[in-house]
């Protein structure tokens, strides 16, 4: 387990190194090419330093890599302002976000797919700002007016990445305890509802309901996330929310488990068309 920027710095350097093989160059003749001594090269492959965004650059354009979405990734994880794709609009926030939330968005933002089990509230992408001020407040104790409309904002802005060209691809599993939890009262939880069944209509978001009939799952010890790319697996990652941090999984097995572990939710899950289903009965008062 890691933090966000050890796991983004452990994967840029281990994507570089890959890239420089795969150019057929050795640490020393890739470091002489960019004018750097070979222990640069090697701290920033092991992941031991950090790198700047014109660093990889150089390296990238020494590699001879013409893939734009791909040197777009990497450069987001050295951390890269610079837009493109879908813009780093969340620097705008850096005096309210926390670190750990930032790194979450600047994958989110870059992923190509996500996969989320929510076991207590609806997955942020999919909120109605009252459902998103309701919860923010809840979770974050303290907070005034302002820091609170701007932390909503960031929400709901974080939702422009399914509108996007091309979208984010968002499957979601909620346990029926998300759809019963009456958050920010009756008049919230009905748009809400109202809202899952809009966005379970778009062709990128496949959602389904764990109900409370499916008894005991391999979800009952909390809510997951697995973001994915389509430039390279070796990015992907299974990030776990806590109350004070998030840890990001990066082991080649811990993203099996978690995938696994996903697909068999799927599966005891309600289709997509019966989980539509479900949700309009609750939103009837079933």
């Amino acid at each position: 387990m890691q933090h966000g920027p050890a796991v983004r710095r452990r994967k840029l350097g281990a994507e570089l190194r890959a890239l420089r093989t795969s150019a057929g160059l050795t640490s020393g003749e890739a470091a002489r090419l960019v004018g750097w001594h070979q222990s640069k090269v090697s701290r920033i492959e092991t992941g031991a330093s950090g790198v700047k965004p014109a660093d990889v650059r150089l390296l990238l354009d020494a590699y001879a890599v013409a893939d734009a979405q791909l040197r777009e990734l990497l450069l987001v994880l050295a951390g890269s302002d610079e837009g493109g794709g879908r813009h780093h609009w969340w620097h705008a926030y850096r005096g309210v976000l926390p670190p750990t939330y930032r790194d979450f968005i600047s994958l989110e933002s870059q992923a190509s797919s996500m996969s989320t089990l929510e076991t207590s509230v609806v997955p942020g992408l999919l909120q109605t700002p009252a459902y998103a001020r309701a919860v923010t407040r809840a979770a974050v104790g303290g907070l005034d007016d302002e820091r609170l409309d701007a932390l909503v904002e960031v929400r709901l802005a974080r939702q422009d990445v399914l509108r996007s060209d091309p979208p984010l691809e968002l499957s979601a599993v909620l346990d029926e305890a998300v759809l019963r939890r009456e958050i920010g009262g009756p008049e919230v939880m009905d748009q809400q509802l109202e809202r899952l069944l809009e966005a379970a209509r778009l062709p990128q978001v496949r959602l389904q309901v764990l109900p409370f009939a499916a008894g005991a799952h391999v979800g009952v010890t909390g809510p997951f996330v697995i973001f994915s790319f389509s430039s390279t697996s070796d990015l992907d990652v299974v990030v776990l929310d806590h109350l004070t941090s998030s840890l990001y999984l990066e082991r080649k097995e811990d993203l099996r488990a978690y995938t696994e572990a996903f697909n068999a939710l799927q599966s005891h899950a309600l289709s997509p068309e019966d989980s539509l289903d479900y949700i309009a009965g609750i939103g009837d008062g079933a």
